[in-house]
Protein backbone atom coordinates (compact mmCIF):
# COMPACT_ATOMS: atom_id res chain seq x y z
CA UNK A 1 0.00 0.00 0.00
CA UNK A 2 1.11 3.51 -0.72
CA UNK A 3 2.18 5.00 2.61
CA UNK A 4 1.29 8.59 1.65
CA UNK A 5 -1.64 10.18 3.50
CA UNK A 6 -3.66 10.61 0.29
CA UNK A 7 -7.22 9.40 0.63
CA UNK A 8 -8.47 6.38 -1.23
CA UNK A 9 -10.81 8.53 -3.28
CA UNK A 10 -7.95 10.74 -4.43
CA UNK A 11 -5.85 7.70 -5.34
CA UNK A 12 -8.73 6.28 -7.34
CA UNK A 13 -9.48 9.60 -8.97
CA UNK A 14 -6.06 9.70 -10.60
CA UNK A 15 -7.05 6.50 -12.40
CA UNK A 16 -3.67 4.77 -12.44
CA UNK A 17 -3.65 3.19 -8.98
CA UNK A 18 -4.96 -0.35 -9.45
CA UNK A 19 -4.50 -1.18 -5.77
CA UNK A 20 -6.72 1.76 -4.80
CA UNK A 21 -9.38 0.59 -7.24
CA UNK A 22 -9.20 -2.93 -5.83
CA UNK A 23 -9.64 -1.57 -2.30
CA UNK A 24 -12.57 0.60 -3.36
CA UNK A 25 -14.25 -2.43 -4.95
CA UNK A 26 -13.62 -4.56 -1.86
CA UNK A 27 -15.03 -1.86 0.41
CA UNK A 28 -18.10 -0.87 -1.56
CA UNK A 29 -19.20 -3.94 -3.55
CA UNK A 30 -20.90 -5.58 -0.57
CA UNK A 31 -22.64 -2.31 0.33
CA UNK A 32 -24.01 -1.71 -3.18
CA UNK A 33 -24.97 -5.38 -3.49
CA UNK A 34 -26.79 -5.17 -0.15
CA UNK A 35 -28.67 -2.05 -1.28
CA UNK A 36 -29.88 -4.04 -4.29
CA UNK A 37 -31.00 -6.94 -2.09
CA UNK A 38 -32.77 -4.57 0.30
CA UNK A 39 -34.73 -3.26 -2.68
CA UNK A 40 -35.85 -6.81 -3.33
CA UNK A 41 -33.56 -7.68 -6.22
CA UNK A 42 -32.59 -11.27 -6.79
CA UNK A 43 -28.92 -11.94 -6.04
CA UNK A 44 -27.95 -12.10 -9.73
CA UNK A 45 -29.74 -8.81 -10.46
CA UNK A 46 -28.09 -7.17 -7.47
CA UNK A 47 -24.69 -8.38 -8.70
CA UNK A 48 -25.43 -6.90 -12.14
CA UNK A 49 -26.48 -3.63 -10.53
CA UNK A 50 -23.20 -3.58 -8.57
CA UNK A 51 -21.19 -4.07 -11.76
CA UNK A 52 -23.13 -1.30 -13.50
CA UNK A 53 -22.43 1.09 -10.63
CA UNK A 54 -18.70 0.34 -10.72
CA UNK A 55 -18.64 0.89 -14.47
CA UNK A 56 -20.04 4.36 -13.85
CA UNK A 57 -17.61 4.98 -11.00
CA UNK A 58 -14.73 4.07 -13.29
CA UNK A 59 -15.96 6.66 -15.76
CA UNK A 60 -16.95 9.40 -13.30
CA UNK A 61 -14.40 9.25 -10.48
CA UNK A 62 -11.56 10.82 -12.51
CA UNK A 63 -13.73 13.97 -12.66
CA UNK A 64 -14.92 13.62 -9.07
CA UNK A 65 -13.71 16.24 -6.61
CA UNK A 66 -14.25 15.23 -3.02
CA UNK A 67 -16.04 17.90 -1.02
CA UNK A 68 -15.90 17.29 2.71
CA UNK A 69 -19.21 19.17 3.07
CA UNK A 70 -20.99 16.60 0.90
CA UNK A 71 -21.41 12.88 1.33
CA UNK A 72 -19.63 10.42 -0.97
CA UNK A 73 -22.03 7.75 0.29
CA UNK A 74 -25.07 9.78 -0.78
CA UNK A 75 -23.54 10.36 -4.21
CA UNK A 76 -22.85 6.62 -4.49
CA UNK A 77 -26.43 5.86 -3.44
CA UNK A 78 -27.71 8.28 -6.09
CA UNK A 79 -25.59 6.59 -8.77
CA UNK A 80 -27.01 3.24 -7.61
CA UNK A 81 -30.58 4.57 -7.70
CA UNK A 82 -30.05 5.95 -11.21
CA UNK A 83 -28.86 2.56 -12.38
CA UNK A 84 -31.88 0.96 -10.75
CA UNK A 85 -34.16 3.33 -12.66
CA UNK A 86 -32.32 2.74 -15.94
CA UNK A 87 -32.69 -1.01 -15.49
CA UNK A 88 -36.39 -0.58 -14.78
CA UNK A 89 -36.85 1.43 -17.98
CA UNK A 90 -34.84 -1.00 -20.10
CA UNK A 91 -36.74 -4.01 -18.82
CA UNK A 92 -40.17 -2.40 -18.67
CA UNK A 93 -41.85 -5.57 -19.89
CA UNK A 94 -40.14 -7.67 -17.22
CA UNK A 95 -40.06 -5.84 -13.89
CA UNK A 96 -37.05 -6.63 -11.75
CA UNK A 97 -39.24 -7.07 -8.73
CA UNK A 98 -38.62 -5.63 -5.34
CA UNK A 99 -39.27 -2.20 -4.04
CA UNK A 100 -37.14 0.58 -5.55
CA UNK A 101 -38.75 3.03 -3.15
CA UNK A 102 -36.50 1.69 -0.38
CA UNK A 103 -33.41 3.00 -2.15
CA UNK A 104 -35.20 6.09 -3.45
CA UNK A 105 -36.31 7.00 0.07
CA UNK A 106 -32.78 6.56 1.35
CA UNK A 107 -31.39 8.77 -1.44
CA UNK A 108 -33.97 11.48 -0.82
CA UNK A 109 -33.25 11.80 2.88
CA UNK A 110 -30.31 14.05 3.72
CA UNK A 111 -30.00 12.91 7.30
CA UNK A 112 -30.21 9.12 7.26
CA UNK A 113 -31.45 7.54 10.45
CA UNK A 114 -28.78 6.92 13.07
CA UNK A 115 -29.06 3.17 12.52
CA UNK A 116 -28.32 3.45 8.82
CA UNK A 117 -25.34 5.69 9.53
CA UNK A 118 -24.07 3.25 12.11
CA UNK A 119 -24.53 0.31 9.72
CA UNK A 120 -22.64 2.15 6.99
CA UNK A 121 -19.73 3.00 9.28
CA UNK A 122 -19.60 -0.51 10.69
CA UNK A 123 -19.66 -1.98 7.20
CA UNK A 124 -16.74 0.15 5.99
CA UNK A 125 -14.68 -0.39 9.11
CA UNK A 126 -15.29 -4.15 9.00
CA UNK A 127 -14.38 -4.38 5.31
CA UNK A 128 -11.29 -2.20 5.75
CA UNK A 129 -10.10 -4.35 8.66
CA UNK A 130 -10.67 -7.54 6.63
CA UNK A 131 -8.65 -6.11 3.77
CA UNK A 132 -5.88 -4.74 5.98
CA UNK A 133 -5.38 -7.87 8.05
CA UNK A 134 -3.06 -9.43 5.49
CA UNK A 135 -0.82 -6.35 5.64
CA UNK A 136 0.19 -6.95 9.27
CA UNK A 137 2.16 -9.65 10.99
CA UNK A 138 0.00 -12.14 12.87
CA UNK A 139 1.28 -11.06 16.31
CA UNK A 140 0.65 -7.38 15.58
CA UNK A 141 -2.86 -8.11 14.36
CA UNK A 142 -3.66 -10.38 17.31
CA UNK A 143 -2.44 -7.78 19.81
CA UNK A 144 -4.57 -5.10 18.15
CA UNK A 145 -7.63 -7.37 17.87
CA UNK A 146 -7.53 -8.62 21.45
CA UNK A 147 -6.95 -5.17 22.93
CA UNK A 148 -9.17 -2.98 20.73
CA UNK A 149 -11.91 -5.24 19.43
CA UNK A 150 -12.20 -7.72 22.28
CA UNK A 151 -11.49 -5.03 24.89
CA UNK A 152 -8.87 -6.97 26.81
CA UNK A 153 -6.45 -4.95 28.94
CA UNK A 154 -3.04 -4.41 27.37
CA UNK A 155 -1.29 -6.24 30.21
CA UNK A 156 -3.48 -9.32 29.69
CA UNK A 157 -2.90 -9.31 25.93
CA UNK A 158 0.83 -8.88 26.47
CA UNK A 159 0.91 -11.85 28.82
CA UNK A 160 -1.10 -14.04 26.42
CA UNK A 161 1.11 -13.14 23.45
CA UNK A 162 4.35 -13.15 25.47
CA UNK A 163 5.19 -9.57 24.61
CA UNK A 164 5.17 -6.22 26.38
CA UNK A 165 2.27 -3.86 26.98
CA UNK A 166 4.22 -1.28 24.97
CA UNK A 167 4.16 -3.66 21.98
CA UNK A 168 0.39 -4.03 22.39
CA UNK A 169 -0.09 -0.25 22.43
CA UNK A 170 2.23 0.05 19.44
CA UNK A 171 0.19 -2.55 17.51
CA UNK A 172 -2.98 -0.67 18.37
CA UNK A 173 -1.54 2.62 17.13
CA UNK A 174 -0.17 1.13 13.90
CA UNK A 175 -3.43 -0.58 12.93
CA UNK A 176 -5.63 2.38 13.89
CA UNK A 177 -3.41 4.82 12.00
CA UNK A 178 -3.58 2.60 8.95
CA UNK A 179 -7.36 2.30 9.32
CA UNK A 180 -7.64 6.11 9.40
CA UNK A 181 -5.58 6.29 6.20
CA UNK A 182 -7.72 3.65 4.49
CA UNK A 183 -10.98 5.36 5.41
CA UNK A 184 -9.89 8.97 4.95
CA UNK A 185 -12.66 10.72 3.04
CA UNK A 186 -14.97 7.70 3.09
CA UNK A 187 -16.62 8.23 6.44
CA UNK A 188 -18.36 11.51 5.71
Amino acid sequence: MDSTPASLLERVRTGCDQEAWARLVLLYSPLIYDWGLRCGLQPADSADLTQDVFTTLFQKLPEFAYDRHKSFRNWLRTVTLNHWRDRQRRIATRPLGGNPQVLADAAAVDDIAALAESEYRQHLIKRALQIMRADFQAATWQAFWNHVVLGQPAAQVAAELQTSAVAVYSAKARVLNRLRQELKGLLD
